[in-house]
């Protein structure tokens, strides 16, 4: 009888939804071994809530039926429309553009879920014994003639590899491995912007920002530009809970590497001074009932030359953090799971994972950093930067800054990837 070609080792460094997703998606595949690995003691997410868009739906169908029950079960609320508001200037009020699915006719817009509920999801078809948490990654070391890697952890335990995907977020101990520490790009940047937010709940949230903007039955999402300020708010937990988020530019003395600040109610009434009254007593009501609001900088990551080296790649945050205001970070990281799983999926022994690794680096990362790039500039615009009055001009047109990242063929990028994949296998082969 012919010996079976031994499994193909894969570890995840990082269990948030990047790595979730991606593991769920690795287990259907009975030549890989794949394991996560967590540096906290419990798998778990923070934070504020996440938009999972219409190219992060379709590739959520494409990871399979398991994924997609995974966001049903996180009471993810597709929201019919989103909305874009002035809240200062001569007509505050004013739309400066929107959609509706009532009118487009395509009902898959965005999702909107709390990331804590969505990452259990995803996690409880994983067996136990493929979750290692307490797991920090110090150091990562390969075999030069084998190309084994060996993961080195704080508590002094190894674990070796043959494939290592790093998911380990925006301070990724593996982009750092791949691009080196004296990279400028291995480390994220501050933008100078702060965010704070609330969740509340849904009756409280609309007694206090109104029926018409807070409305299950109706569920939009709703964004305010002010002069180096914005508001948002949308829906999430089967409209049990209200998100309400405020975003501003920096005017302390803060430091470029703070991650956090507190922020007086003095400071979050001056940055809307002059908004519309409704907007002015709700943010009151929801975000200055205290004398401060612990508040957080958005960080970003610049443009890495490469995501791969030998064995070892980096997907979700790791690989592209970027800022929130086009609401693609999370639908980023499921793109990504989606096109390794599939890449993964298709090879036979950990030479050809590394030949994988390869064309997932060519097929994402120009696609993931346009996404970064776009991000930056549209937090310009929502913070009331001089774009707006073109914008303006042309009414309708803002929306367009999404159209690439939305209407993306996901299928088509998926079996782009395998096409480039099938060939570059072909002609190892063939060399070899």
């Amino acid at each position: 009888m012919e010996s079976q070609p031994p499994r193909i080792r894969v570890a995840i460094s990082g269990g948030g939804l990047a790595g979730a997703s991606l593991i769920q998606a690795l287990l259907k595949h009975p030549q890989l071994d794949a394991h996560i690995f967590e540096s906290a003691p419990m798998f778990k997410e923070a934070g504020m809530a996440i938009g999972v868009t219409r190219n992060a739906l379709t590739a959520l169908d494409l990871l399979g039926s398991a994924a997609v029950k995974a966001l049903e079960n996180a009471r993810a609320v597709p929201m019919r429309g989103v909305r874009f508001l002035l809240a200062q200037g001569d007509k505050p009020g004013t739309v400066l553009d929107e959609v509706d699915y009532d009118s487009s006719g395509n009902k898959r817009l965005t999702s909107i879920v709390h990331r804590a509920d969505f990452l259990r999801e995803l996690l409880s078809s994983v067996p136990q014994d493929r979750m290692h948490p307490s797991k920090k990654l110090s150091n990562i070391t390969t075999d030069a003639d084998s190309d084994e890697v060996t993961m080195h952890f704080t508590d002094g335990t190894v674990h070796k590899t043959d494939i290592l995907i790093g998911a380990d977020g925006i301070h990724s101990t593996v982009r750092k491995f791949i691009l080196g520490e004296d990279d400028p790009a291995s480390a994220p940047r501050n933008t100078g912007v702060w965010t704070a937010m609330t969740l509340q709940p849904y009756a409280q949230a609309r007694a206090n920002i109104g029926t018409e903007a807070v409305d299950l039955d109706s569920p939009f999402e709703h964004s305010w530009i002010g002069k180096g300020s914005f508001v948002m708010h949308n829906l999430l937990s089967k409209g049990q809970l209200v998100q309400f988020v405020i975003a501003a530019r920096d005017r302390t003395e803060g430091k470029a590497d703070e991650w956090h600040r507190l922020v007086s109610s003095e400071e979050i009434k001056s940055a809307v001074q002059g908004w519309p009254d409704h907007l002015v007593k709700a943010i009151d009501a929801l975000l200055c009932a205290q004398p401060t609001q612990p508040a957080m900088y958005l960080w970003d990551h610049a443009p890495a030359r490469r995501y791969v080296s030998g064995p070892v790649c980096i997907m979700g945050d790791a690989a592209h953090a970027t800022t929130p205001w086009q609401g693609s970070g999370g639908g980023m990281s499921l793109e990504d799971s989606m096109i390794l799983s599939s890449l993964l999926g298709e090879v036979k022994t950990a030479a050809e994972a590394k030949v994988a690794l390869g064309v997932y680096d060519h097929v994402r990362r120009a696609r993931t950093q346009r996404i970064v790039q776009s991000s930056r500039e549209t937090g310009e615009i929502l913070l009331g930067g001089d774009a707006v009055d073109a914008y303006l001009r042309e009414p309708g047109s803002f929306l367009h800054r999404w159209e690439f990242i939305l209407d993306l063929d996901v299928e088509r990028h998926r079996d782009d990837a395998l096409r480039e994949l099938h060939a570059a296998l072909n002609e190892a082969h063939q060399t070899s």
